[in-house]
Order: C-alpha cells, then structure tokens, then sequence
C-alpha cells in the first residue's frame, strides 16, 4: 500500500530544520512547499529592511534543504497570497493532506483553517516547539486568576525548567527579580566605547534579494544601505557568541538607557533571529548561563536578560493566542486620530522621536525603551488610534510578527485592553526621557515646560492625558503618585495645559 503524499508548508518565520515543521517528513513520499508572497509585505507597508531579511532568510533556508535533497517548491515573488499558491499546488499536485505549524499571524491562521474546511483539506496544523510554553500550559496557568501578570508567570518558568534555581529550590540570589538594578542611565559624557554588534559579509543570495527589494518596492519605508541582519543560522549563531561573549556584561545596567545616534547599545539584537526561528530560545538563554559562569557577570544582568525571553517573550506570545482576535480591536480609551506622517519620514522637530524614528527607518530596529518609552508613549498620549499605531510597528521593525508585535504595542505601550496584563497606562513626561538620554539637549523643546511655544509636547500630552484620566489614576495605588503630583499644579495652569494640548492634538503633523 503506497504511503499518502504530504505538503509540508514552511512560512517565513519557521525556519528551524529541527522544528516541528518538519518532524516526521519523508522525503520519498512528502514535499515541503515555501512561498514567496507580496501579500506579506503590502498588508501593512513593510519597511524595505525586514522585506529583505525574512526573503533572505527564506532562499538561505531553501538552499539548506536542497543541499539535504529534500523535495521542495520554492515560488519566487509570487504576487498571490500564501493562500492562494499553496491552493494551486494543491490542486496540481493533487495533495489532500498538508501539514504545518501554527503561525504566528492570527489572519493566516485563520485563512488555512477555512481553506481546510471548505477544500476536504486534511490538515495537520502542529503546535510551535520552539517555545518553553505551549498554548495548553498557558491557558492552564489562566484558569481562575484575576489578575494575569508576567511576574507569577515568570516564576513559574523559572521553576518548571529550572532556570536559574539553586539547589534548594530557591531564586539564585534570593530574590526573583532584579530589575531595579537595570534601570540605569549611560554617564553623563556618554555611553562611551561599546562594542558594535557582529557584522555579515552580504552573500550572493542577499545580494540578489537587495537588488529586487530595492526594484520592487521602491516606495515603501526605509533604508537598506545598513543591512546587517543574520540570515542563516550559521550567522545567528555567530551573533549569539559575539553578544554573550562582548556585550552582555554591561546589557543590564543600560538595558534602559538611550544615546543619540547610538541604535543599539548594549543590547542582543538577536530578536529578529529567534523570531525567524534561527537561533532556538533555550540555547540562547544556555548560552547567557554559561557566559555568566565564565565570565563571573552580574547575576542582575543575566536575570534581566533571561526574563525578556523566558518571561515576557512567552508571556505575551500565550496572551495573544489566549485574546485574538479582540485583542486587534481593542481600544479602550477610544481613541482615533491618525498618526502623525512623521512617523514614516523621521521629520519632526522633536529629538527624541526624530532619533527614535531616525534610526528604526534606517536600521529597522529600535530597543524596548524607544519602542515603549518613546514612540509608544507618545502614540498614547496623543490618542492615536491603536490600530494604526500597531500597523506601524508591525511595519518598520525587523523583528515584528503580530503574535510578538501586537501585545507590545496594543496591551503595553497603548493600555488598548485596558490593562488586561499591565497594572497601569506606561506613560511619562519628557523628564523620564531626559534622565534616561541626552536627547533634550539638542532639543527646541524644554522637557520642564508644560506649555507654551517652548513646552516639549510630550510633557504637555502627558499633563492633558493626568487631567482626562484622573479618576482613573487616583483608584489605583500604582498611579496614585501621579495625580498627587498633578494637585501641586494650580487650576490655571492646568487649563493652560488643555488649551495647548488641544492645539497639539489638533496639529500633531507639525510637531
């Protein structure tokens, strides 16, 4: 009896030979199929830079299966939908089962799952090993909690895999937590010398893919004269080393920290691999343990490190299975106005978003404090509607897929759920920005001024956004501190506040 023909479906962002995708192929009976598709990179309009990276990725991975003789179908530039070829190949190839992993996109989940059932289609659709956590485990974890917090989830991480437990059973060093250590600022002269990410010498493939990016979408945002992404998990791993090896020392003291024209600090950057499947999180975390023993780092540093990824990585990645689809409508502050078109060109006069914007067009990235602290705070107070705002960061960052993306920038930085997994609204006046950066000194504005022509507009929005929420604020203890602050400010000035607020509000693309 001859074996059922299987389509393996490989997406671009599951590109890990030892994953589930590929678990139990066949390559006498079975084929894998890879699409290129402009769908992915028109829905939201894609920053030329993660366009490159993830078609790179992609051809770099299909020639790893090539090279292993695996049957493969790679379509090239398709101008269809993922759904669309992979119905064609179906149909020519006359498959009735396909198997894939889960994506990471709630749509195209959505869109294989009714291609399925209205084709008879018999569909293996696997659960993504590549994470600690499994959406079964994470719905466990919610069942009967009022309150869903990183920190319990966190901790629960830490004890189910042993990661960072001493002998007894106990956090190393006492304590869960150590983020109060890692909130510092770089020294007032700068963060001096620091060691730039690994670099990667541009291949034929990349070389290829950046000449039809740059031809093919030749008006979307962006630049790729700075490509230096890995694309293959030679180079993943290469950056892996290079981190644990020269940056992670001083990662957790200046995690927080911003610097003009310093993109990426001390940070991993390795994001954008993990999320492509290059580099799997458990080597990554193995990797920082074993740099700390050897390097006798702060245990601060290695803690702050493994929390991003195995606290709020698989933290948010549960909450958006757990709330889609509502999680893409939420808006629970209604807010609706449109974001600025600054935050596609950099051209404003503020320096903290023009550095922040400045260098995400040039490089597709942006740390978490500049994605949060900056240009999501600034969303927020400026009552961007959160659609919008999530589109943009699904767009500009290299590392953006919506099941990462879309908690962060919806549930963190807008409070569009309204603080379904977040005690409070993250918001600052431009004083947070101007302890955290040197951004205000070449800035027209004055972080210290609430209003007026000279009033940086963070701080204004900041004030306006304490007025109109006031009650909420004062019934929580997390946010109480804020209103009190607000009642040292006479009435007038108050009103002067709204008055200048609603101007900004109502001439946000001039800022």
């Amino acid at each position: 009896m001859s074996q059922i023909k299987r389509l393996f479906l490989i997406l671009g962002d599951q590109l890990d030979i030892q994953g589930a995708a590929l678990k139990g192929f066949n390559p006498k009976t079975d084929e894998v199929l890879m699409v290129e598709s402009a769908n992915e990179a028109n829905y939201v309009w894609t920053h030329k830079a993660k366009i490159a990276l993830f078609l790179s990725a992609m051809r770099h991975f299909a020639k790893s299966l090539e090279d292993l003789q695996y049957p493969l179908t790679y379509i090239k530039e398709s101008p269809q939908s993922i759904v669309e070829v992979l119905k064609q190949q179906l149909r020519q190839k006359k498959i009735t089962h396909l198997v894939c992993v889960e994506p990471g996109e709630w749509r195209l989940k959505i869109a294989l799952e009714e291609l399925a059932k209205d084709s008879g289609l018999q569909m293996e659709m696997r659960n993504d090993d590549h994470f600690f956590c499994s959406h079964q485990e994470f719905v466990a974890w919610t069942e009967g909690k009022k309150e869903l917090r990183l920190e319990y989830f966190y901790r629960l991480m830490r004890k189910t895999h042993g990661i960072l437990i001493d002998a007894d059973g106990n956090p190393e060093g006492g304590q869960w937590n150590f983020d109060q250590d890692n909130r510092k600022p770089y020294p007032k002269k700068g963060p001096g010398i620091i060691d730039a990410p690994a670099s990667f010498e541009i291949d034929a493939i990349t070389q290829e893919v950046l000449a039809y990016v740059q031809s093919a979408y030749p008006d979307h945002p962006g630049s790729l004269e700075h490509f230096n992404w890995p694309v293959n998990r030679e180079q993943a791993l290469k950056a892996l080393e290079y981190f644990v090896d020269y940056r992670l020392r001083n990662f957790g003291i200046y995690q927080d920290a911003m610097w003009t024209d310093t993109p990426f600090g001390w940070h991993s950057i390795l994001s954008s691999s993990l999320n492509l499947k290059l580099l799997n999180p458990r080597e990554v975390i193995d990797a920082a343990l074993a740099a700390w023993k050897k390097y006798s780092l702060d245990l601060s540093t290695i803690e702050g490190f493994i929390r991003q990824i195995l606290g709020w990585r698989e933290f948010v990645r549960g909450m958006y299975y757990l709330d889609m689809p509502k999680m893409a409508q939420d808006n629970y502050y209604e807010h609706q106005r449109k974001l600025p078109q600054w935050y596609w060109t950099g051209k404003t006069q503020m320096a903290c978003m023009q550095d922040a914007v400045g260098q995400t067009l040039k490089y597709g990235y942006a740390h978490h404090i500049q994605r949060l602290m900056v240009t999501g705070n600034f969303a927020l107070l400026a009552e961007i509607l959160p659609a919008q705002v999530c589109d943009w960061y699904l767009a500009v960052y290299v590392d953006a897929i919506e099941w990462v993306e879309l908690p962060n920038t919806a549930g963190m930085a807008l409070f569009a759920n309204g603080g379904r997994f977040t005690s409070k609204p993250y918001i600052a006046s431009g004083a947070y920005i101007k302890r955290m950066s040197n951004y205000c000194d070449s800035c027209k504005y004055k972080p210290d001024v609430r209003f007026g022509e000279q009033a940086c507009p963070v701080t204004t929005l900041y004030w306006n956004f304490l007025i109109n929420h006031r009650q909420q604020f004062e019934a929580s203890p997390r946010t109480r501190l804020m209103t009190a602050n607000l009642k040292r400010i006479s009435p007038e000035d108050q009103l002067e506040i709204q008055k200048h607020a609603s101007k900004l509000l109502n001439h946000l693309d001039e800022l």
